[in-house]
């Protein structure tokens, strides 16, 4: 296998108050493709450091500071547990100094003057010194969940025994060469699975690249994939390196593989062979190190036997088969996955904390989820959005727009004497399947669908729509000017209402 490492250069903070210092510093290390930041002070540092610890991969502090000295940054840095490496330079060549700096947590120690290609090797060491801890813990982690009723693989939520089969044959595998293929519905985390594995495979630290072979035309996914040489085709303005190149020394996943035409398939196959490529319009052939991890949701066996999948790439692709089970086939990770889509959204949103309803509860465990993971995701996210309270009941689920319109939930029966579904609320909600409504226009047919099963009871309707009276009365009185009508007389008690 390739190294790889010398072409990710870490991140570096830099805090030295010498302006002519952080100028060489600049000067040699810019040239050599490092991503860095400079501070003069180290109060500033640890403000911005505290914000951006995800950009930062090793400090290189001098030890005379204002307002501090480099040993007492060092020490609240690592008060506030920041285990990032940190390197002091000094003027001083005091042996009780390094010391002091070693038992407070620096990676190293330099005396100044610099030399620069030593600071140098000293960033690179410390980096990768940092990398290898990392990824140690991140093992440990994964093999200690693995023991856990709650498995977890790079954020992948699921209790079941069927997941839990799919995850540790993923993590057994990933320190592998061999292809993998995945298979499952679509919406079940295919492409989830495939970037853990990526994660812990000797292979992360090069890239991560994936293509959907069905999103892309046939006449323009040979390119992508295998790249292409100025002048091979009409508007071939130059060269360009495919996705193969681009995934050197990582893994690239093809996505969708059983929609592969069949001319790209024996070119695939060749590939997986001879672990080479050839860009178009070139003759000349380049070695690739790219671990292949693939996904469909289609039968290939079936499309093997029915002459649409070549059968000697099926076999070289499915030396490793992972399946991924469909949400229905593991209903006892609904609720934790549902839970933890709900703090992820009221974290991305900035939104105030809220919970499910009961009601909300029982309908995902009973729900089919035909889209699987992704359609629970997207509902989670709606209601989460649509909720302007703190119990997110049934009514923000959009049920009538989006359950009951994939034909999961029947409309439910109402009218005097028990009579059946309306037969004309039925027909509405198919219709509305040919429609692309806003989500106002959503939002306002679900609520008078609601009213009308209530035969006009606006109490009941505001509870089951999990919203305050005046705020139904305001958006009826809304829907009613915008059809000409008077709008509703006030509610006439201003008593405020709880859901419960």
């Amino acid at each position: 296998m390739k190294h790889q490492a010398s072409s990710i250069k870490p991140r570096v903070v830099f805090i030295d108050d010498d302006a002519d210092a952080r100028e060489l510093l600049r000067a040699f290390f810019r040239p050599r493709g490092y991503d860095m930041r400079f501070f003069d002070r180290p109060s500033l540092a640890l403000q911005e450091l505290e914000k951006t610890l995800d950009q930062t991969d090793v400090i290189v502090t001098d030890y005379m500071l204002p307002e501090y000295d480099g040993v007492e940054l060092i020490r609240r840095l690592r008060k506030q547990d920041i285990q990032i490496p940190i390197i002091l330079m000094t003027a001083h060549s005091s042996i009780e100094m390094a010391v002091e700096a070693l038992e407070e947590g620096a990676s190293d120690f330099l005396i100044k003057p610099l030399h620069l290609p030593q600071l140098e090797l000293c960033i690179e060491r410390a980096f990768r010194i940092h990398e290898l801890h990392q990824e140690n813990t991140t093992l440990r982690m994964a093999l200690q969940q693995g023991g856990q009723d709650d498995s977890s693989m790079e954020g992948i939520v699921g209790r079941s025994a069927k997941i839990k089969q799919a995850f540790e044959l993923a993590r057994r595998v990933a320190g592998s060469s061999a292809s993998v293929l995945i298979t499952g519905e679509t919406g079940t985390g295919k492409e989830v699975i495939a970037r853990a594995i990526h994660r812990f495979c000797e292979n992360r630290k090069g890239p991560f690249v994936a293509i959907n072979c069905s999103a892309i035309p046939e006449n323009l996914l040979e390119g992508e994939l295998f790249g292409y040489v100025k002048g091979a085709f009409t508007g071939a303005a130059g060269n360009k390196a495919g996705l193969f190149e681009e995934a050197e020394g990582g893994t690239l996943f093809l996505d969708e593989i059983g929609d592969l035409p069949l001319s790209l398939q024996a070119k695939l196959l060749r590939v997986l062979q001879e672990r080479q490529i050839k860009r178009l319009g070139e003759n000349k052939f380049r070695d690739i190190d790219v671990r292949i991890l693939s996904a469909t949701h289609k039968n290939l066996p079936r499309e093997v036997a029915e002459g649409r999948f070549r059968e000697d790439l099926y076999f070289r692709l499915n030396v490793i088969p992972i399946h991924i089970p469909s949400l229905r086939e593991r209903s006892e990770d609904i609720l934790p996955l549902a839970d933890a889509m709900l703090k992820k959204f009221m974290q991305l949103h900035g939104t105030p904390a809220k919970t499910f309803s009961k009601e909300t509860l029982e309908f995902f465990l009973s729900h089919s989820w035909p889209g699987n993971v992704r359609e629970l995701e997207n509902t989670v996210e709606r209601a989460v959005l649509l909720c302007e309270g703190d119990v997110i009941q049934m009514s923000h689920l959009l049920l009538g727009a989006a359950s009951q319109m994939s034909g999961s939930l029947p409309v439910e029966s109402h009218g005097e004497a028990g009579g059946h579904g309306s037969s004309a609320e039925a027909e509405e909600v198919r219709s509305a399947l040919d429609e692309v409504l806003s989500l106002e226009e959503l939002t306002r047919r679900h609520i008078l669908r609601v009213l009308r099963r209530n035969n006009g009871a606006k109490d009941k309707t505001a509870r089951m729509l999990g919203i305050d009276r005046k705020t139904l009365y305001r958006k009826l009185n809304e829907y009613e000017a915008l059809i000409g009508r008077p709008p509703l007389p006030p509610e006439r008690s201003e008593r405020p209402e709880f859901v419960q």
